[in-house]
């Protein structure tokens, strides 16, 4: 469960409805967890102002902001604004949360004796991964400035891993209904 969420795009008039009264229209929000990456809808206590990358809680508890957590989203579900700010927003959390991504350059493994979690990053080849592998057995990462000091063939590290949160994001599915590997999110449930 996320207890933060960043929003992406506030509608202080609700999505627009062909024909339907604006009268009617409720204040939505949309916005991305800062754990898991969950993509949600959120409806905001009346009053409440909004900004596009403010964070806000939506865990247990007491709320400065947000009545309640109204759904899951798929990103073919957002609005152009959203959408356009996806990527930003979750450079900004993963920035925000280096140690646990520079844990991941540190601790990740084998999937299968022919694939590595590491080989998972966009761009990532065999040859950078053992690269990257060699290196942090040398000594292990302390910043994404490290990794990019000790593994200069790497391009930026944060970019690597908001294309690979965005790749999991996306609503293409497989075969089964389901992303085959996913790294830094959460699958949603099939159907929404």
């Amino acid at each position: 469960m996320e207890d933060y969420a960043i929003i992406l795009d506030y509608l202080p008039l609700g999505y627009f409805k062909e024909g339907a009264p604006s009268f009617k229209r409720k204040p939505i929000a949309q916005a991305v967890g800062t754990e898991e990456f969950t993509i949600l809808e959120l409806i905001p206590k009346d009053m409440a102002q909004l900004d596009i990358h403010e964070k806000v809680y939506i865990g247990p508890g007491k709320r400065d902001k947000i009545a309640r957590v109204n759904r899951r989203l798929r990103t073919d579900k957002l609005t152009a604004t959203a959408k356009l700010e996806l990527g930003y927003v979750i450079e900004e959390i993963v920035k925000e949360r280096e140690d646990k991504f520079i844990e991941f350059f540190n601790e990740a493994g084998p999937i299968s004796t022919r694939l590595h979690q590491i080989e998972l990053l966009p761009g990532i080849g065999k040859k950078h991964m053992w690269d990257i592998i060699n290196a942090r057995q040398e000594k292990k990462f302390e910043s994404f400035e490290d990794i990019k000091k000790r593994v200069p063939m790497l391009s930026d590290p944060v970019k690597l891993i908001v294309k690979r949160v965005l790749l999991e994001l996306e609503v293409t599915d497989d075969k089964r209904g389901k992303k085959k590997y996913t790294l830094f999110t959460r699958p949603p449930k099939r159907h929404f």
